[in-house]
């Protein structure tokens, strides 16, 4: 089949690799119609993630058509399915309580010393997002397999089609729980680092939510006006002071909850982030965390911090006196998608929820590498690119 493949930093190509197999009797195979190109992904692209080894196959955003399953799994051919990005038994500890980005038993246990040395515990398996997490193909192919297929796949029914519920595997999810970790109370005025996709939906969440203001953060005109359109109010952070403006935007006390939808590569000019760079650059495991500082700094005493933006380093010059001093209250973590994909699918087909006005390419998976580029090098335009492997390129050139 062929699948989009990690080579080193900045070099992803469409290659001719095995087709997968069912290994588990709780296994399926899926026949790939839609994958996304995540925000997330960027960080392997750049080569800051560990663990990525020449030849893995790429993609945790993906849906499709059953085609074969295993004797255990729930499955039936035919049906069309979203799969969570995290891998999930569903019969741990962690399962039982929902809390599936901490599933015990989806990172085989020859992979987990990494992740338990950077980390004290294991993580869970991920599709397509290196050896530290599980080393699993992703679902930028044409196939997958689909371990715990009895568990995480969310049947989608005929009158919905896929751009409308594809990023239920993960950004959707991921923007809902970041706002739901914000704890919003009606009429918080709550501030979102980061308008890239999961920045939109923690967003449009925190609307749906009942935040009386929401402030959008960000440099590129595009994306910003995106959020506003949402009904947000924004912040070019190259053009404004940001702690300043957001004084100012809640009355002189600071906003109530604050969510940082960037993560490890923070963007801007602060001495901050130049250093952080500079030490990211040279392999020092130091992730870029400005916007997470700015955001501690800028929430007032009292509020809460979400994080849904991916860290997987060590971050320099922390705040820690202003989480203590402050008396902050701090959620993070990967998503636990399969509690969420059921109320959220929910809310698309009644209409609350919209997944697709940040779609702004739709390219054959042959195409994916410039998708890449195209998606790490022109972010203003480039808000979110879903490759279909069934489109092939003279279909799209037509």
């Amino acid at each position: 089949m062929r699948a989009l493949t990690w080579h080193g930093t900045h070099d992803v190509r469409v290659d001719t690799v095995d087709d997968p197999e069912i290994i588990n009797p709780r296994d399926a195979i899926l026949k790939i119609t839609s994958t996304a190109i995540c925000g997330s992904d960027l960080h392997l692209y750049d080569g800051v993630i560990p663990g990525v080894q020449a030849g893995d196959v790429l993609g945790h955003e993906f849906m499709g058509e059953v085609v074969e399953t295993g004797k255990d799994s729930t499955l039936k051919k035919g049906q069309r399915v979203v799969v969570p990005f995290t891998i999930s038994c569903g019969g741990c500890f962690h399962c039982k309580i929902q809390q599936y980005s901490c599933c015990e038993n989806s990172n085989p246990v020859e992979k987990q010393d990494m992740s338990a040395t950077l980390y004290g515990h294991p993580m869970a398996g991920l599709f397509g997002y290196s050896h530290l997490t599980g080393g699993y193909s992703g679902g930028q192919a044409e196939y997958v397999r689909v371990p715990f297929s009895d568990v995480g796949p969310i049947v989608i029914p005929d009158h919905l089609e896929d751009d409308k519920v594809l990023f239920l595997s993960d950004i959707l999810p991921t923007g809902w729980m970041g706002a739901e970790n914000a704890e919003i109370q009606p009429d918080d005025t709550v501030a979102v680092w980061g308008c890239g996709p999961v920045g939109l939906f923690a967003v449009q969440s925190a609307i749906v939510m009942g935040a009386g203001k929401v402030i959008a953060i960000d440099h590129y005109p595009n994306r910003l006006a995106l959020a506003k359109q949402m009904g947000a109010e924004v912040i070019d952070f190259r053009k404004t002071d940001v702690r300043e403006a957001l004084m100012e935007m809640s009355g002189g006390i600071g906003v109530d909850a604050v969510i940082d939808a960037v993560g490890m590569e923070a963007h801007g000019f602060a001495p901050d982030n130049i250093l952080d760079y500079a030490k990211q650059t040279i392999g020092i495991g130091a992730d870029r965390a400005a916007a997470l500082r700015q955001a501690l700094l800028a929430v007032r005493p009292g509020g809460r911090v979400s994080i849904p933006g991916v860290y997987g380093g060590m971050a320099d010059k922390f705040p820690l006196g202003a989480m203590m001093e402050k008396a902050l209250q701090v959620r993070a973590g990967q998503t636990h998608v399969q509690r969420y994909t059921k109320p959220l699918l929910e809310k698309i087909e009644d209409g609350t929820l919209d997944t697709t006005f940040l779609i702004s390419h739709r390219l054959p998976l042959e195409d994916a590498a410039r998708g890449y580029k195209c998606f790490h090098d022109e972010q203003d335009e480039w808000t979110k690119v879903v490759l279909k492997p069934g489109q092939d390129m003279q279909e799209k050139a037509a």
